[in-house]
């Protein structure tokens, strides 16, 4: 038998349950979910209320945007574009006189210089040089899985000797020499300076100049040629355009292409593998792309950059502004900025990835 006070005590209880919301969750628990949401749901779940947007916002992860790396024609002077910040930072290399920018990846560019054959990894923002093997290369046509300080680290090098017959050549920081290996093709691919190799989920991706892909993996040391036909060029595209401006990148295992012409706007495609097919996409759900010819970039969560975009590698109004061209509105930023981007100096700029809060630390 209960008596009145033990019911008035459960009662009471009870309601204090009752009146418990998702607000009153225990600051540890609220800290976990919110720290596994991705960006857009942290951003709704940070409107619930003042409670739950200062614990989002705590936890929030936002990425560093490129930068962009101006290599000049002479003198030991580059300049950094920041985007997002709309500043520039000028930065003495004397290490890299005399040297090509072939490639970049997570902050490290890879360069070659011609005098000695020498190829060599670079950190411009740390200053750290990690040497390869020397080489003689006949086109910088290059690439790099990941930071030259991992033991995964493997440099990519292509060029055609016949339409049906590529050279590629590996290596990895530590080794006495590079490995080189002709493969034959099934299809016809003749590689241009244009077209940078991607690596994308343990094999490095490759277009043709006419837009075939083809992917080496470096585990196998196998090459071939894929039976995807390239994205076919729309009637309102030049042709020189299609084969000549265009940018592969990838981004969380998924490999994009931004085709370009001077006179119409850019159309991206997405590789589905399962299909062996190129599928145009109306939106990039999210994602940048920033675009250049000796390697091209993405991201997401970045702030002071537009989603759904692709950032060029030129920026007009002294620094001012960075073009780009946004998938929701259909136009590019600044107006009136269409370019024939096949037919722009393709060395000298390439996007960089800086450290964390590189701007007020260097």
């Amino acid at each position: 038998m209960v008596n009145g006070d033990e019911r008035t005590a459960s009662e009471d209880g009870k309601g204090r349950l009752e009146l418990q919301t998702w607000s009153d969750l225990p600051l540890e628990l609220l800290e976990l979910i919110l720290s596994n949401l991705t960006f857009e749901d942290n951003v709704r779940a940070s409107v619930v209320c003042k409670r739950w947007h200062k614990v989002a916002i705590s936890v929030r992860v936002m990425n560093q945007s490129p930068w962009l790396m101006y290599i000049p024609k002479s003198g030991c002077l580059y300049e950094f574009y920041d985007p997002s910040e709309r500043k520039i930072l000028s930065l003495e290399l004397p290490e890299l006189r005399g040297c090509r920018v072939c490639y970049t990846k997570q902050g490290w560019l890879l360069l070659y210089r011609r005098r000695n054959h020498l190829v060599f990894f670079f950190n411009p923002f740390t200053r750290e040089t990690i040497n390869l093997p020397s080489y003689e290369l006949a086109y910088e046509i290059m690439a790099f899985s990941c930071a030259p300080t991992s033991t995964n680290c493997v440099v990519f090098s292509i060029k055609h000797v016949h339409p049906t017959v590529v050279a590629i050549s590996t290596c990895h920081p530590g080794a006495s020499e590079w490995t080189i290996v002709n493969h034959r093709n099934r299809l016809p691919f003749v590689s241009s300076i244009w077209d940078k190799p991607v690596f994308c989920s343990g094999l490095f991706y490759c277009l043709s100049l006419t837009g075939w892909l083809g992917v080496y993996d470096p585990g196998r040391r196998y090459w071939k040629v894929l039976a995807v036909p390239p994205p076919r060029c729309p009637e309102n595209f030049f042709v020189k355009n299609w084969w000549k401006g265009k940018f592969m990148t990838e981004h969380n295992g998924d490999l994009l292409v931004v085709y370009t012409s001077q006179n119409k706007n850019p159309m991206i495609y997405k590789l589905y593998r399962s299909e062996l097919a190129w599928k145009e996409m109306e939106s990039l759900r999210g994602v940048t792309i920033f675009a250049s010819f000796l390697s091209s970039l993405s991201g997401a969560n970045l702030p002071g950059i537009m989603r759904n975009s692709v950032y060029f590698s030129k920026f007009r109004f002294f620094g001012k502004r960075c073009i780009s061209y946004s998938f929701d509105d259909c136009r590019y930023y600044p107006r009136k900025q269409q370019y024939d981007w096949g037919e722009q100096p393709p060395f000298e700029n390439i996007w960089i990835e800086p450290p964390r809060h590189a701007l007020s630390s260097i």
